[in-house]
């Protein structure tokens, strides 16, 4: 629990810091968590023991070392990109806040990362779940937080009572939560086929896949900018991996079922998110359903149910973070400064701040999958786990939406450097932790696609391997 044990050490200094610093001193809680948070993601990096705890509940090898690890270089963007918006009158006394809620989810997220029991697991999700609520709702006298916080909660609510109901047939049909122990007594039976059914849907409320995905673009458009980051990205990437875990450890022997399954939802999901998002104007609304139709590509190569098909889900969660980090950011900036979030307002946006639209042009490439930017590599590498397995059909639908796909991400750009606007956004300077992320993005979206070494070894490293 080396990870564990990290982040709450954070944690509590940070909540010691906010408690008893003075007014002079808080004035550097930004710079003081950052740096502590670097601390602990470049700790993560660092050799450690592998095995079980607490009788098997907690299992710790190299998937879920990797994991966590990629989770924390998206909350390290979250918080970095964060300042600007924490700096304003209405936030800046509610900034330890935020940094306590962000660690307690992530710290959450750790527990279903590594829970070999789905008691833990429950105790994850519900510990990354209730703190995520508390931040959609964060700007809690904007009505469109409010309203982002309550449809979150009943959200969370319903999915986790869909989750508690299959988890009861599971118990009754095995008798035990272990999931090596219910690796061996899972079989193709109708009462475990519903159970698989309803433990997936409520993970499938997590990751937005369809037809679980109403809750999304309200959600995204009225949350702070930060948070929708954050549940775009890290909570995403969390609730994928659970899910694959759990596929792959508990439900081994009902692939053909769960197969079947996903290979509608995947399909669905694709289309529809691409469907929508060419309908938005928002863009917030716009990276909503954006990221629907991202959690079908990551659900495909979950569906391969293979070692291949897992380092491609951990691969395609690290690019899409600095992907949509990187487009985030870009919004967050002109919000904090414009209170614009518009497509429209991004006209002409290359003649003032030229820097801010290239940013936001590779990001978009890079969601589109155009080479050579790492986005590209992440769909290539999850479309030849698919095909590896036979799902060929499949996968020439998604490569169709692809080009879909490539259609309204090519819109942002044609508003940044096409369109003509007489008044377009005024010219003004990020601070520098939004610079930092947005440099730290950018790095991330070339070198990773050409980094060989990161994808091969994400391919050695297996559950209990």
């Amino acid at each position: 629990m080396k990870q564990e044990m990290s982040l709450m050490v954070v944690f509590l200094i940070l909540i010691v810091y906010d408690l008893f610093a003075s007014e002079n001193l808080k004035k550097y809680f930004q710079p003081v968590a950052c740096l502590l948070f670097l601390a602990h993601t470049i700790y993560g990096f660092f050799p450690q023991a592998v095995g079980t705890s607490f009788a098997g509940m907690y299992v710790c090898y190299g998937a879920e070392i990797s994991m966590k690890n990629i989770l924390n270089i998206g909350v390290l963007l979250v918080l970095l990109q964060s300042n600007g918006w924490l700096s304003k009158e209405d936030t800046s006394f509610k900034r330890g806040e935020f940094f306590m809620l962000t660690l307690l989810t992530l710290f959450g997220m750790y527990l279903m990362i590594s829970s070999g029991n789905f008691i833990l697991f429950y105790i994850g999700l519900e510990t990354a779940s209730l703190p995520m609520a508390a931040l959609a709702a964060f700007d809690k006298y904007k009505n469109n937080s409010a309203e982002a916080g309550a449809k979150y909660i009943f959200n969370a609510v319903f999915s986790s009572a869909c989750l508690l109901f299959g988890l009861s047939f599971l118990y009754g049909a095995c008798g035990t939560f272990y999931f090596e122990d219910l690796a061996t007594c899972v079989y193709s039976t109708p009462l475990l086929v519903m159970s698989l059914v309803f433990i997936s849907v409520g993970l499938f409320f997590k990751i937005s896949l369809v037809p679980f995905h109403f809750w999304t673009a309200d959600v995204y458009q009225g949350a702070p900018t930060n948070v929708t980051a954050y549940l775009s990205t890290i909570s995403k990437g969390a609730a994928v991996f659970a899910l694959m875990a759990i596929l792959y450890k508990v439900f081994g022997n009902m692939y053909d079922e769960w197969q079947n399954m996903l290979w509608w939802i995947v399909l669905i999901t694709i289309t529809v998110g691409n469907l929508f998002a060419m309908r938005q104007t928002n863009l917030k609304r716009f990276l909503a359903f954006s990221s629907v139709s991202q959690a079908g590509y990551i659900a495909l190569a979950v569906l391969a149910g293979s070692v291949q098909g897992m380092a491609s889900t951990m691969y395609y969660i690290l690019v899409y973070i600095f992907s949509n980090m990187a487009a985030f950011g870009v919004i967050n900036a002109i919000e904090t400064k414009t209170g614009k979030v518009d497509m429209t307002d991004y006209n002409g946006l290359y003649k003032t701040n030229p820097k801010l639209a290239l940013a936001m042009m590779i990001s978009v490439f890079s969601l589109g999958g155009i080479p050579p930017l790492a986005g590209f590599f992440s769909k290539f590498f999850v479309f030849t786990a698919a095909a590896a397995q036979g799902q060929y059909l499949l996968v020439l639908f998604a490569l169709l939406n692809t080009i879909i796909s490539l259609y309204y991400y090519l819109l942002v750009v044609k508003a940044m450097f096409i369109n003509p606007n007489e008044t377009p956004i005024e010219k003004f300077n990020s601070d520098g932790y939004m610079k930092i992320s947005l440099v730290f993005c950018m790095i991330g979206l070339i070198v990773v696609g050409f980094a060989r070494g990161i994808y091969e070894y994400l391919s050695l490293v297996g559950f209990g391997a």
